[in-house]
């Protein structure tokens, strides 16, 4: 079983720049470049768990039972591996060397498998293993880029809190963040 991610290295560059949200505002003053940087950063954390996706890179540390969770990682695209530590049988921590494993990135579809002639290790029975990773675009898709310059462009139209049809953009942007609902 995957426990929640954390990210341990925040996204450096966000997949819709500044000027590319100002261009599609119509915008070209700089009165409201706080507010818009706010928007691509609240609109790429809303469609990141929207989509269970990182669009844009970072590095997070996932946790899990076994390695047999290793066949489909939660988090997508992993584009390199940092590290795998676990615990073994005796209790200390140990580094995966990486000649064991390999990444298998099939698109949105990523495992970690042994290599040939390798196999997993004994862990510590009620242990975790934690893998470091970077994960998401480094240039996210048009379709993703476009979805969230719409969503930007409906909030920054409609600064207040609208409802539609008893949706608001207060719900929509929490909604990824509900627990038991």
């Amino acid at each position: 079983m995957w426990y929640p991610a954390k990210v341990t290295t925040q996204p450096t560059a966000e997949p819709i720049s500044e000027a590319e949200a100002k261009r599609r505002l119509h915008i070209t003053f700089e009165d409201d470049d706080d507010d818009i940087t706010l928007m691509i950063a609240s609109v790429r954390d809303h469609a990141e768990k929207y989509c269970n996706v990182r669009f844009a890179n970072q590095t997070v540390e996932m946790k899990c039972d076994g390695f047999c969770d290793f066949a489909r990682l939660p988090e997508a695209p992993v584009s390199t591996v940092s590290s795998i530590k676990y615990m073994d049988t005796a209790g200390a921590e140990q580094t995966l060397a990486d000649t064991v494993y390999e990444l298998r990135n099939d698109e949105l579809e990523v495992a970690i498998v042994t290599k040939y002639g390798q196999q997993w290790p004994a862990i510590q029975p009620g242990s975790r293993i934690t893998v470091t990773a970077v994960v998401g675009y480094a240039d996210a898709p048009a379709a993703v880029k476009q979805a969230m310059l719409l969503f930007i462009g409906d909030a920054y139209e409609n600064r207040e809190n609208a409802e539609l049809d008893d949706w608001t953009a207060f719900d929509a942007l929490l909604c990824n963040y509900r627990r038991g609902a």
